[in-house]
């Protein structure tokens, strides 16, 4: 009689990470165990599982064979892994609470053993998270059998050579959840730059960082970076295995390539849409964009002829750094509600702190309809564009926000982290003095969201940096980073 023994197929979450367990032998009772998709199975093992190769990137063909198992049967053949997500906390979503990886699983394909009860069929590693990974037979829900593969992770750049200014494109794939493997830190010529995240993006990440110095040969590496910056002997950490991605980009002699004018970058304008419901309500539109947008806000089922004074919310107050927080209104101007019962009130989007603002409408000192507009990072020009050496630059954003996750960014000087600028206190408006310096020539000034504070899986401490992957994988707000070049003369 075949005998089970329990089977932990889920998370080992100390740090998060997914700890290799060790297959288990015949033996105990039947025991429901969890699995991935938080619902418990029984294991009951029987025969073996053999993958060839054990270890292959994603989009790989492997071979599954199964020998020893129930005779003529039906097994489901599933990949399990990961899901993550980031945490908020708070009315508004302020407060970073870290990220999180819940199991989830993939069925791979459905085989059917013969007569010794054995079987042989294909897969491809699906694209995902890196590292290791359980490959589980199931019959009627029932494990009865494992086998552990590792997705080799991947790291590339596009292009590989180019004039100084050239956007590269750092892409990397099956980064892992598991501790020690969930964040990797990129360095240029031995310049540590800043952090590749791929929480939600399921181990794919893409971060883009333009081409600096001398024409030549400079090296982009790629390295474990759990403890806020990367960890150079990963050879003899606690695991050993990770790998290092050293990857050359060549600078080549020719005219520079410059980002474009800070008056371009930033977001798009958000289009507002009209409420559904029938009755009083207020809509903006756009319904998000920089300080200074000429907002037109919108009113349907208001009281007909109704003097309305029109209120802008924002959060004042030193939250970030503990004394509290709070909302406060102040006054946008008044208006008519036409016989209709509609309004229309126009006004430039207020020099305030970025993120959502709420917007009343009152008549007689009573709220009547409320919207909302959300003030999105933007940024001034360069001054000056050149000089010599020690020429002391200014550069200036508006609307940046309030939360933990939107009240920094992070300044990165021809590719080298230097340091952050805050923007609650001085209510979005960010001035930064900084020195010019390096050789005659082109330099690059890059400014990248980060997370300012909060709480993150024990024993990670690398959301405090660059987050390079702002686009695709930042918690909370959508923010745009920006990109600025000097020129410096001869002295």
């Amino acid at each position: 009689m075949a005998l089970a023994a329990t089977f932990a197929l889920a998370l080992a979450l100390a740090g998060c990470s997914a700890q290799p367990q060790p297959s288990a032998p015949p033996g105990g009772t039947a025991a429901p165990v969890p699995t991935a998709g938080a619902a418990t199975r029984t294991v009951r093992y029987t025969g073996s599982l053999a993958l060839l190769p054990e270890r292959a990137p994603a989009g790989a063909l492997v071979v599954a064979k199964g020998t020893g198992l129930p005779t003529n049967a039906r097994l489901d053949l599933v990949w399990n892994t990961v899901e993550g997500l980031w945490k908020l906390a708070g009315d508004s979503r302020e407060s970073f609470r870290g990220r999180e990886y819940q199991p989830a699983s993939q069925a791979l394909s459905t085989v059917e053993t013969n007569a010794a009860g054995a079987f042989e069929a294909q897969f491809r590693v699906p694209e995902g998270f890196g590292f290791d990974h359980d490959v589980t037979l199931l019959q009627n829900g029932v494990v009865v059998n494992k086998a552990n593969f590792r997705v080799e992770m991947q790291v590339s750049i596009s292009p590989t050579s180019g004039p100084v200014g050239t956007p590269i494109t750092v892409g990397a794939r099956g980064i892992g959840w598991q501790y020690l493997r969930n964040g990797w830190g990129l360095t240029y010529d031995n310049r540590y730059t800043g952090w590749l995240s791929a929480v939600m993006t399921a181990g794919t990440a893409r971060a883009v960082i333009p081409a600096a110095g001398t024409p030549g040969t400079h090296l982009i590496q790629v390295k474990a970076n759990t403890f806020t910056f990367p960890y150079l002997n990963g050879q003899q950490s606690p695991i050993g295995d990770n790998p290092v991605f050293t990857v050359p980009f060549t600078v080549t002699p020719g005219p520079p390539v410059l980002p474009a004018p800070a008056e371009e970058q930033g977001l798009e304008l958000v289009p507002g849409t009209p409420p559904s419901a029938a009755g009083p309500g207020l809509w903006v539109d756009p319904a998000a964009g920089p300080v200074g947008t000429r907002v037109s806000l919108r009113g349907q089922g208001l009281p007909a002829g109704a003097g309305v004074e029109v209120l802008w919310y924002s959060v004042v107050g030193n939250r970030i750094g503990g004394q509290g927080w709070e909302e406060m209104s102040r006054p946008l101007g008044r208006a008519v509600v036409g016989q209709d019962g509609s309004l229309d009130f126009g006004f430039p989007a207020p020099d305030d702190v970025g993120g959502a603002h709420r917007i009343e409408a009152r008549v007689a000192q009573e709220r009547v309809a409320q919207a909302s507009f959300t003030i999105s990072p933007s940024a001034l020009a360069l001054e000056p564009a050149s000089g010599p050496p020690g020429t002391m630059l200014t550069l200036h954003l508006k609307g940046v926000g309030w939360t933990e996750t939107a009240n920094i960014y992070h300044l990165v000087y021809d590719n080298a982290y230097l340091g952050y600028a805050c923007g609650f206190n001085s209510r979005g408006d960010v001035t930064i003095p900084l020195p010019a310096t390096g050789e005659p020539g082109w330099h690059f000034i890059d400014l990248y969201p980060g997370i300012y504070k909060g709480t993150d899986i024990a024993g990670l401490e690398d959301f405090k940096i660059p987050q390079l992957t702002y686009a695709a994988d930042h918690p909370g707000e959508r923010l745009p980073a920006f990109r600025f070049a000097f020129q410096v003369a001869a002295p």
